[in-house]
């Protein structure tokens, strides 16, 4: 079947099921040039294709031209022209899908011929032409930037992040406040759109209030901000209209709507984007249905725009169904590895064991007869990237060694499985399960540095120094490794500790007699302890150069042998993590400086540009509120301020403080050294000239580049040939951009996933009974009609109101019991009074422990969210392991900052000059103690183990 260039326009989604197989598409038809001669070349192509099978095989050439269906019907005896609904009526009749999909895309063209012919009031003014908006952002008349719809005000508020030249020239230093959807112009979030600023006395602040999520958006009675920069849309630049998951009303809002059922306003998942209207005859069946539709138009003349139908996702609550809202929100494809990605794989089965060959032998360090080599993971880990090792050298010196997995062995450039993978750019890691960019028998199998079992591995080893750990010298190469251990992180720390006893839970020890076990016990710790010093002096070297300790709410989500939600955890820092993270950081510090080196212009990077300090503004109010003075003006500033920021009777102010300074933080992004400045390169959270992706291949398409990169670097030095597979900077950059978006998009699945089983985990309970929904929070911040709460044992963060919908406030009496009475609220910079019109008050200040019930705001079109009600303005009781973890916490600063102490002494000792770094390079410098900024990027592991292990930096 060949379809002309308007059946491909108008029926692709068709076009893309499955079923449909032996569609061949012409360039001309892709291209959509002038259809008439279009439609001719078609016809031609069809015609040479059924002689070319010598008349063996009839083609069918699809169309939606009546004249070509009169004109080349009958001209060629075995090529035939038929329209699309001919097509889909004689071939498939019986794939209903594709009958409703067709017709509810009919009825949507019918619907926007029709109204562009009716003669409508405007709604909306018409968007300015094209090359008048691009000559308004030249002459700086206009502004061009995305639209960021504020979710909890969609229908009031969005705001426009200046993009590309705009940036420089407006003179701007904050978004641009979009009020009200008319000034917002038919733009949907996403859109790249042209803004022109509104006079300044018709500027507007933001909402400061609290707002729900009901679409309830009356801003009456609410108090704004200081009027910030307001503009209204004249055009867009660029639709980035995606697949929306919306649901169908009920039966009665259907009878409310109007007169013509089969025109139906259907509510996005997403808050951010309007309701949609599509005609379709199955309202009524689809009402408990979570459906994907997408957006065809919007016309001046229309309130909302218009869409059409394409398909089922399931019921509305159902696991699966909410896990594929997810997945097609974040616009994430978990279809299946094809045939032809899987016939490139290699095989590992018990009649065919795959083994190392005697040709990569030849040509690779064999590291498995003289290193320990081991890996430290999350417990029930498959895709092991990365292992280590540690050794002493017959001249004192030590070796460290960092070795990960050799995935472009299996992975050829151009093959199919790495434009797949390419495609995926990511392995997405959801509450319950993970997607992954490679198949499991390279990602869970071949390429997994599993325990006990051969496998080729890119390696970077040092010589350090056997007491100040200086670098002597580095290697990078291909090797051939052993894993002697898979270690969980647990087992690690309890070895490091010296809690022997964990032995018995580690498999490669239990076969043992007890003079064997001895003597590779003690070969083992040994080596996680002289790691442990190796990255404690690591990163204490980095640390004299301020560093930047920030905060992020992690929860590892425990299910039951029947995958029911266990309970919610808090990650529990370990000591361990820290060296592994700290181990990866300086192999991808290397491997960037070297790949840079080889090549300057086409090297993948990624820098982490130093935040806006208007972003700061919060953090430097709340810290005010106890005393403390944040100074934001570099990294090395910022980072004294925070470890200064401490009130010795709750650790959870400096918790929350940090994780205020990750909230400021802007998002790392990968980049082609091409398309930079070498200034521009610096990682603003590692206080790293250059940093790039090397220690994940498995789970990181970026890594994959990068290891090429570091393979032909290699190659170069030793004059060897280099390989025609290397990116060219244009084509990289646009990689990065790809990249970074599915990264996002990664972040924003696995955040949405977490939070949909957290509201699982309490939808079953009955919050007046049930002892877990009540908890300790921490109020972070102050609104006009409630407070931001944090919760510490759930990791929960959230909203409480002090003002109810029917206008009553909370009081709280002399017993701490909060209940609902008239009244009125009074907002202070770092407190909210409520006042009852007894004259009873209560005041509730920033970072006050008070006691909330936590229960689920169930939605029908949107996610269920979590709820918080305070019910005390006194503090819940903490669990003693509770205080017990943030002694011990406390503890582990004071070991961190005594091995910074050391180095700084054994510095002074040796007269070695401490490189002072120039005041406008210090903001790019890395913070003391355990570094968890990367919760600002990528989420490292599955939320369902153990996330700990983050140092996906």
């Amino acid at each position: 079947m060949i379809p002309d260039w308007k059946v491909v326009q108008d029926y692709l989604e068709i076009l893309e099921f499955p079923e449909l197989k032996g569609i061949i598409f012409m360039q001309t038809a892709c291209q959509a040039v002038q259809h008439q001669r279009g439609r001719r070349s078609i016809y031609n192509a069809a015609v040479w294709f059924y002689h070319h099978c010598q008349d063996r095989m009839p083609v069918v050439m699809v169309t939606e031209d009546e004249e070509a269906v009169q004109q080349y019907g009958s001209e060629t005896e075995g090529v035939f022209v038929i329209s699309f609904k001919s097509y889909l009526d004689n071939f498939w009749p019986d794939l209903k899908a594709a009958h409703e999909l067709c017709e509810s895309i009919v009825q949507s063209r019918r619907e926007r011929e029709n109204e562009s012919q009716e003669s409508h009031g405007k709604e909306y003014p018409e968007h300015l032409p094209l090359e008048v908006l691009e000559a308004g952002i030249k002459s700086g008349r206009y502004i061009q930037g995305i639209l960021n719809v504020n979710k909890h005000r969609a229908q009031i508020e969005a705001f426009v992040r200046l993009q590309g030249a705009s940036t420089k020239d407006s003179g701007l230093v904050s978004d641009i406040l979009i009020h009200g959807m008319k000034a917002r112009n038919r733009s949907i979030h996403g859109d790249v759109v042209v803004v022109e600023l509104l006079p300044k006395n018709e500027w507007k602040g933001r909402t400061t209030a609290l707002g729900e999520n009901d679409g309830d958006d009356k801003a009456s009675g609410e108090s704004p901000s200081e009027p910030m920069p307001t503009g209204r849309v004249v055009g867009i630049l660029q639709k980035n209209w995606r697949d929306y998951v919306v649901t169908f009303p009920s039966k009665e809002e259907v009878q409310s709507q109007g007169k013509n059922a089969q025109k139906i306003l259907v509510t996005p998942w997403d808050y951010r984007i309007p309701k949609i209207r599509i005609s379709t005859q199955q309202a009524e069946a689809l009402q408990d249905f979570r459906v994907v539709v997408r957006i065809d138009s919007w016309e001046s003349t229309s309130m909302y725009p218009n869409g059409h139908f394409v398909r089922v996702l399931g019921r509305i609550g159902d696991l699966e169904g909410e896990i594929a809202t997810i997945l097609v929100e974040n616009s994430i494809s978990v279809v299946p590895f094809s045939e032809a990605q899987m016939c490139e794989m290699p095989v590992n089965t018990p009649e065919n064991p795959w083994k190392v060959s005697s040709e990569e032998e030849r040509k690779r360090k064999d590291l498995r007869k003289t290193h320990l080599v081991f890996s430290i993971d999350p417990r029930g880990c498959e895709d092991v990237d990365d292992t280590l090792s540690v050794r002493a050298l017959d001249n004192g010196n030590l070796e460290l060694g960092v070795h990960i997995a050799d995935v472009t062995h299996f992975v050829a450039p151009h093959s199919y499985i790495d434009i797949e993978a390419r495609s995926r750019a990511t392995t997405y890691y959801l509450a319950d399960r993970r997607y992954d960019m490679l198949p499991s028998i390279l990602s869970a199998d071949v390429c997994s540095l599993l325990g006990g079992v051969d496998r080729y591995a890119v390696s970077v080893m040092w010589e350090l120094d056997k007491t100040s750990h200086e670098i002597k010298n580095v290697w990078y190469g291909r090797t051939i490794i052993r894993s002697a251990y898979k270690l969980f992180y647990e087992a690690a720390q309890e070895l490091l500790d010296g809690n022997f006893s964990i032995v018995d839970d580690i498999p490669e020890f239990r076969d043992l007699d007890d003079k064997s076990r001895q003597a590779k016990l003690e070969e083992l710790v040994w080596a996680i302890r002289k790691l442990t010093d190796i990255a404690r002096h690591i990163r204490a070297k980095r640390d004299l150069c301020g560093a930047l300790e920030l905060e992020g709410v992690e929860v590892r989500i425990q299910l039951d042998e029947k995958k029911n939600i266990h309970d919610l955890i808090p990650k529990q820092p370990l000591e361990v993590h820290e060296t592994v993270a700290e181990c990866m950081i300086l192999a991808n510090h290397w491997v960037a400086k070297k790949i840079w080196e080889s090549f300057p212009h086409q090297a993948l990077l990624r820098q982490h540009p130093p935040p806006h300090q208007e972003f700061f503004s919060e953090l430097r109010e709340c810290a005010k509120a106890k005393g403390f003075f944040i100074d934001t003006r570099s990294n090395k500033t910022l980072a004294d301020s925070l470890d200064n920021a401490n009130d010795p009777n709750d650790p959870i102010v400096n918790k929350l403080l940090r994780s205020m300074a990750t909230q400021a933080m802007s998002n790392a992004l990968y980049f082609s050294t091409g398309s930079c400045a070498e200034e521009e390169f610096h990682h603003y959270g590692l206080a790293l000239d250059k940093y790039t992706h090397f220690t994940s291949p498995i789970r990181r398409y970026s890594d994959i580049i990068v290891h090429r990169l570091l393979m032909e670097a290699i190659s170069k030095d030793k004059k060897m040939e280099i390989k025609e597979n290397l990116f060219s900077n244009k084509d990289l950059e646009e990689l990065c951009k790809h990249i970074n978006n599915r990264n996002r998009a990664a972040q924003h699945c696995q955040k949405q996933s977490t939070e949909l089983f957290q509201c699982m985990y309490f939808k079953d309970k009955d919050p007046d009974t049930e002892e877990r929904c009540i908890s300790d929070g921490v109020i972070y911040s102050i609104r006009t009609n409630g407070v931001l709460v944090f919760i510490p044992r759930f990791g929960i963060k959230g909203a409480a109101y002090l003002k109810n919908k029917d206008g009553l406030v909370i009081s709280c009496g002399q017993d701490s019991h909060c209940e609902w009475k008239p009244g009125s609220l009074q907002r202070f910079q770092n407190k909210i009074t409520s006042t009852t019109t007894g004259g009873e008050s209560v005041t509730f200040h920033l970072f006050d422990h008070i006691t909330v019930r936590i229960s689920v705001q169930a939605s029908r079109c949107h996610a269920d969210t979590i709820r918080l009600e305070i019910i005390s303005n006194k503090p819940y009781m903490i669990p003693d392991t509770e205080l017990f973890h943030q002694s011990a916490l406390l503890l582990k600063s004071d070991l961190v900052k005594e091995v910074t102490r050391s180095v700084e002494e054994a510095q002074l000792a040796q007269e070695v000059k401490v490189n002072v770094i120039e005041e406008d390079y210090q903001k790019y410098c890395q913070t003391k103690g355990r570094s968890l900024y990367t919760l600002l990027e990528e989420i490292r592991d599955l939320a369902l183990l153990d996330v700990s292990n983050s140092y996906g930096i």
